[in-house]
């Protein structure tokens, strides 16, 4: 005799309109992708969407080298104090341009959704790829959705694509890194890590400690309106200050020496280091760069970095030496050093 079906784990492919949360049929290209397309993601992004939103887009011309740049982001939860998954996908492939010296100007947005995911979760994170996208003053011009099963995933992971100009004779790359060179950051470390890391562990402050997420490209555009002798930028992320500073003393093949005391480490992110035995160096960050300046011109670059709403605590934390290439050392409060390394494996998975 034939056991009788069991059909508590089936998934309709054809649901019934205006259901509540994602379904798999909303990924698969006919009438529910057109209205998810239709009815969420275009109002949900305004006049930043080109209405057309194509498998491919079309660009106009443009004058200049062209930068791009691609990420993922799988952050969770996806919604934390001071932003959401969504902004994060927008300023964090920005930042990527912005770093190579890049005018933003086009993204193209993917969307991997797991099946059973909130309409309203998922039109609240479509609204903040809109703002963020509109702040920025790029232009969302294609994209894609796909819907996994149950088991497949959770929530929703975004993938962006960036496209900018590079001005001409703009040079930047860690081989321009000298000894004498000076190592600048824009403002505190660690407080998008520690903002995801005390949703997922409950930590409790004196005041909520909100992610700095931000798009950088017109603080870059101020630094380089100077004339400065900006040698590279790196946005500190995965990994955090001590992934980025390592990074580029290895491909410089030169040393850093960062003195520890001027750093920029907020109370918070230093009191949810201690309890949980985490390196302030190596929690992610998000709105924050490193830029490395030549020496005579390291006090313009600050003081127009300061001048800037996103770069108001911008300090110098260190020089390029010609002494231990591929190793970065960090001088503390106490007059020792410590070879500052890079984390060994994700410390904070799913940061960004």
């Amino acid at each position: 005799m034939t056991d009788p079906l069991d059909i508590a784990g089936w998934s309709c492919p054809l649901p019934l309109r205006n259901t509540p949360n994602v379904v798999l049929g909303h990924g698969g290209g006919g009438v529910l992708t057109s209205e998810l397309i239709d009815a969420l993601f275009l109002p949900a992004y305004g006049d930043a969407a080109r209405t057309e939103l194509g498998d491919a887009a079309v660009l106009p011309p443009v004058s200049g080298r062209l930068a791009l740049s691609t990420d993922s982001f799988v952050v969770k939860p996806m919604f934390f104090p001071g932003g959401s998954i969504g902004e994060l996908a927008v300023n964090g492939t920005i930042n990527d341009l912005a770093m190579a010296g890049a005018h933003p100007l086009y993204l193209a947005t993917a969307y991997v959704i797991a099946e059973g995911t909130s309409m309203a979760d998922l039109g609240r994170i479509a609204e903040a790829v809109g703002a963020a996208a509109r702040a920025a003053g790029v232009a969302l011009v294609t994209g894609d959705t796909k819907v996994v099963d149950h088991g497949s995933g959770d929530g929703v992971y975004v993938t962006t694509t960036g496209l900018g100009v590079v001005p001409d004779g703009l040079d930047l790359g860690p081989t321009r890194l000298r000894d004498g060179d000076v190592v600048v950051v824009s403002g505190d470390i660690g407080v998008h890590g520690v903002a995801i890391l005390s949703c997922r562990e409950g930590l409790e402050f004196e005041t909520t400690i909100e992610s700095d997420t931000a798009a950088l490209h017109t603080l870059v555009a101020a630094m380089l309106a100077t004339g400065a002798d900006v040698k590279v930028m790196r946005d500190p992320t995965r990994g955090g200050l001590a992934a980025t500073l390592t990074e580029l003393s290895s491909a410089g093949g030169v040393g850093v020496v960062v003195d520890e005391a001027a750093v920029p480490v907020p109370a918070q992110v230093r009191d949810a280091c201690g309890i949980l035995g985490l390196d302030p160096f190596h929690v992610a960050n998000e709105g924050k760069l490193v830029a490395v300046v030549a020496e005579a011109d390291a006090e313009r670059l600050v003081a127009a970095m300061r001048a800037h709403p996103l770069g108001r605590g911008a300090c110098v934390i260190g020089r390029v030496v010609a002494d231990h290439p591929g190793v970065v050392v960090a001088r503390t409060p106490l007059g020792g050093t410590r070879v500052v390394d890079p984390p060994l494996g994700e410390q904070l998975p799913r940061i960004c």
